[in-house]
């Protein structure tokens, strides 16, 4: 069953490569329903993804049995560099689980391609469900714009001991020519819920001026 089917049917290579053709467009499918699954896509990337494996496949079929196969190889995966701007880390993984499966359905391994777009999609459901890999949902990055008069140091200490569990000042800046200054924490909340609060009580002490409290960058989704 795991064996290419280009080698125990050599004289049918027109019924051989319809089989590789289909496996590769049901499988892309299915990579591409995987991908879409707990993911921001567009139409034109879900539209690639299903299309991709037979498109891998046509190149590996055209070259099949001989030394170019290697640079076919290579050629194909280059291809992930058709993107203009850098991919998310899922957008490059599908890209590649998606050359992965035309690679084996070219070659005629149609149960290595199954078995394999079978295990990869579980596991990569799985990983979304569960909180693998999540960060500290209670940190922020808290950012404070005070008047340069105020003397910032130590100013929020008080309610950073009350709301969070630790808080670290990152960055201080002047913005507006100098007449203000933005204070950059990342704090982790004691208590998510009760983050208005300890914004409300920050807008009293830098006379309402600008807050902003967002989750934390990580700067990993990209590839």
């Amino acid at each position: 069953m795991l064996d290419s089917i280009l080698t125990l049917a050599p004289g049918s290579l027109t019924v051989t490569t319809l089989i590789c053709l289909a496996a590769s467009l049901v499988l892309g499918v299915v990579i591409a329903v995987v991908y879409m699954y707990r993911n921001i896509y567009s139409k034109s990337f879900v539209i690639t993804l299903a299309l991709l494996p037979a498109m891998v496949q046509a190149v590996i079929l055209m070259v099949n049995g001989n030394l170019g196969v290697g640079v076919a190889v290579m050629g194909a995966f280059s291809l992930v560099r058709f993107r203009s701007i850098p991919g998310s880390a899922s957008e490059i993984t599908s890209i590649f689980f998606a050359m992965a499966v035309g690679l084996a359905t070219g070659m005629g391994f149609i149960g290595y391609a199954v078995i394999f777009t079978v295990v990869i999609s579980v596991v990569m459901l799985l990983y979304s469900v569960v909180r693998f890999g999540e960060g500290n949902q209670s940190q922020r990055t808290l950012r404070i714009v005070i008047p340069e008069d105020l003397d910032y140091t130590g100013l929020f200490d008080d309610l950073f001991s009350e709301f969070t569990k630790k808080a670290t000042l990152e960055r201080v800046q002047t913005t507006n020519l100098g007449s203000l200054y933005e204070l950059r924490y990342t704090i982790t909340l004691t208590d998510p819920k009760r983050e208005k609060e300890l914004i409300d009580k920050i807008r009293q002490r830098n006379g309402n001026l600008n807050i902003s409290c967002t989750r934390v960058a990580t700067g990993k989704e990209e590839l």
